[in-house]
């Protein structure tokens, strides 16, 4: 099939692309940056998604499928800029598959969509809405883009539309929430707080974003990897070292003494865990994960080690 990504220059976009390619599929990308080593089949356009010049690749290019993942997270973005690539990018791009014959579009999303909270249950299900934006603004534009992507399930109800909201990612690239929190040699935690974190290798997105393109998914479905594991052990087992600090302080030092930064909202998500039940998609798709939590952890510190003094 031809199936075109959006956001393909990013780390995972690369692997997922990858993926498409050595299982038969013709590859197409849309991305601001560039990708000078571009593998040879990837038909690459640098062009904004909300442009004219990317409405333009979906008419000439005919893609039978459309892998959304060009959204960002608060870590990377301002606010003007999250809600104008998050949400109006989104729109952008079910408006062009609608237009012009898209079968199948993957939104690929989060799972913090959710929301981190005490009285959150343990593990949450496609079916909850989301929690917690009142008390974390930066998580609006991002569950806004998933509700859009979700809606097209009866707006345009020729088109099946796949939404997955994935969990974090680590493994060799560095990229994601959970990989750019954890880079210093120092992690900070909040005393008496040891949140579960639930994430997966890069590769294991990859291999779940294929199996939905190759059943033709239709649904919101969550989709994770191995167990999730106490913060303390990712600290640890990707050779940093732990930070504890009281609430006042952790707030007080957000973004400096080489500490990550985080906007004050995000504390709920060092206190609270954010766990999703994928049942339905592995009985869905009958995907399993490859990569456990013990290698995606390893090979995180192989790659990023901590500078010894």
């Amino acid at each position: 099939m031809r199936v075109l990504i959006t956001g393909i220059a990013g780390a995972t976009g690369r692997i997922v692309a990858m993926r498409l390619l050595e299982a038969g599929h013709e590859v197409i990308g849309i991305d601001r940056r560039s990708w000078p080593e571009a593998t040879e089949g990837v038909d690459m356009h640098r062009v904004d998604i909300r442009s004219r010049p990317a409405e333009d690749v979906f008419r000439t290019t005919q893609p039978e499928v459309v892998v959304h993942m060009a959204t960002v997270t608060h870590l990377v973005a301002r606010s003007e800029d999250r809600y104008r690539i998050n949400l109006g990018g989104t729109r952008a791009v079910f408006e062009h598959s609608h237009r012009y014959g898209v079968k199948h579009v993957v939104f690929v999303g989060r799972h913090t969509y959710y929301g981190a909270g005490p009285d959150s249950p343990l593990y949450h299900v496609e079916e909850e809405p989301p929690m917690a934006i009142s008390s974390f603004p930066e998580l609006a534009d991002l569950v806004a883009a998933d509700l859009y992507a979700g809606s097209a399930l009866w707006r345009m109800p020729d088109m099946t539309t796949t939404v997955l909201r994935m969990v974090y990612t680590l493994g060799p690239t560095g990229h994601g929430t959970l990989a750019s929190f954890v880079r210093g040699p120092r992690v900070p935690m909040i005393i008496g707080y040891d949140p579960l974190f639930q994430f997966m290798h890069e590769k294991d997105v990859a291999k779940a974003i294929e199996a939905a393109i190759r059943i033709r998914l239709r649904g919101v479905y969550n989709v994770a990897g191995p167990r999730p594991v106490p913060l303390s052990l990712v600290v640890s087992a990707t050779g940093r070292s732990a930070f504890p600090l009281p609430e006042f302080a952790f707030r007080a030092t957000l973004g400096r003494f080489g500490l990550p930064r985080l906007p004050p909202a995000a504390l709920a998500h060092i206190k609270y865990p954010v766990v999703i039940d994928d049942k339905a998609f592995r009985n869905a798709t009958g995907y399993r994960h490859e990569i456990a939590e013990d290698e995606a952890m390893r090979e995180y510190r192989n790659t990023f080690p901590v500078p010894t003094s």
